[in-house]
């Protein structure tokens, strides 16, 4: 009896598909299904996970928005940076001042109550004057006031106030504030042995030397006691008189800073003043002996030829050397210089030890 073929075989016989995911024949391995797997439906979205509905609310409500945008399905980067943009956009009010009041402002200020009439910087309505004052002074009365101060130079130049002490106020200007700001006053400054400028800005009038010669030496110091001097020193003005030790009634010949001279830096002046005795004139001219030495006698040329003849050598150079000294005279070396003559040496015309004053033999240097 002939076996029938195998139903899997054989010519005519229909093959039946394999069950699913059954490999095709028994004896071969499975392979993969010749299609892919479709993916797994996505779950439904929630309507509080809309893209929209969660952008609104972190505009209108960061907190709800930021509890709804990391129940969404955006992604952790975009989370991340919805909650700092909703963090910043809810805490950005409360992180400047407060707003003011309208209606407040609008009420007269008689109507407002012990409490909130005082304001916590009072201003007051008008600044005292410091004209005058010391700038350091004045900075501190200021600040005591209820104003900042600052300084500028007001003269024509834009020197630096280094030490307040030095300088003192000419002008003040009350500079205008700032609502909720303290009031600031503005100092103009010359220095303290300095006259104020006319104008804001204007070059100073510097002092001037006085004229006090003729003046006691005691007249004189008050005279220039309000320039601030650094010194002032008497002299004699003769050369041969020397100065006990008060002066003060002894009259001034001569000064030193002229009269009319500016003084730009009194403290760095010293004046000297040249005095004489009460009862004594003032000499001609500075550099003057009160009592001169006596004239010698002029020798004549026939005084001096015979004088050569009838002594010989000896007798020759005797009158050649008082010759020198002897045959011109000089009352001063002012003369000298004025007669062209100076410096003089010993043995020259002229020469006299009155004339040398250190004896080196060279008068009038």
């Amino acid at each position: 009896m002939t076996q029938p073929p195998p139903p899997d075989h054989g010519y005519g016989y229909p093959r039946q598909p394999p069950a699913y995911g059954q490999p095709p024949y028994p004896h071969q391995p499975p392979y993969p299904y010749p299609y892919p797997q479709p993916p797994a439906p996505a779950p439904a979205r929630r309507w509080w996970q809309h893209p929209a509905l969660i952008i609104v609310t972190l505009f209108l409500f960061p907190p709800g928005g930021i509890a709804l945008a990391w129940r969404s399905r955006w992604s952790r980067p975009q989370k991340v940076v919805a909650t700092v943009l909703a963090g910043i956009w809810f805490f950005t009010p409360f992180m400047g001042d407060p707003p003011q009041d309208p209606k407040g402002d609008a009420k007269p200020v008689a109507a407002a109550t012990p409490a909130t009439a005082a304001p916590a910087s009072p201003t007051p309505a008008a600044p005292p004057s410091f004209v005058g004052q010391n700038l350091k002074s004045a900075k501190s009365a200021a600040s005591k006031a209820g104003y900042d101060a600052t300084s500028h130079d007001a003269s024509d130049k834009s020197a630096g106030q280094w030490d307040d002490d030095n300088w003192k106020v000419c002008f003040q200007t009350v500079t205008a504030a700032k609502a909720g700001r303290t009031p600031s006053l503005d100092f103009g400054v010359v220095r303290v042995e300095w006259p104020c400028p006319a104008h804001d800005g204007e070059p100073i009038p510097y002092p001037k030397m006085p004229a006090v010669v003729g003046q006691t030496f005691a007249k004189a110091s008050e005279t220039l006691g309000p320039l601030q001097l650094k010194a002032v020193e008497a002299g004699s003005a003769y050369l041969d008189v020397t100065l006990p030790a008060g002066v003060g009634d002894w009259t001034v010949c001569f000064q030193d800073p002229k009269e009319g001279k500016e003084l730009e830096y009194p403290k760095t002046v010293t004046a000297h003043l040249k005095v004489t005795a009460p009862g004594t004139a003032c000499p001609a001219t500075e550099f003057t002996r009160l009592h001169p030495d006596p004239t010698p006698p002029a020798v004549t040329d026939d005084d001096s030829t015979s004088g050569s003849s009838s002594s010989g050598g000896s007798s020759s150079s005797g009158g050649s050397s008082s010759g020198g000294s002897g045959s011109a005279y000089y009352e001063n070396c002012a003369a000298v210089r004025a007669a062209g003559k100076a410096p003089l040496h010993r043995g020259d015309p002229g020469y006299s030890r009155k004339l040398d004053r250190d004896g080196d033999g060279t008068a009038c240097e």
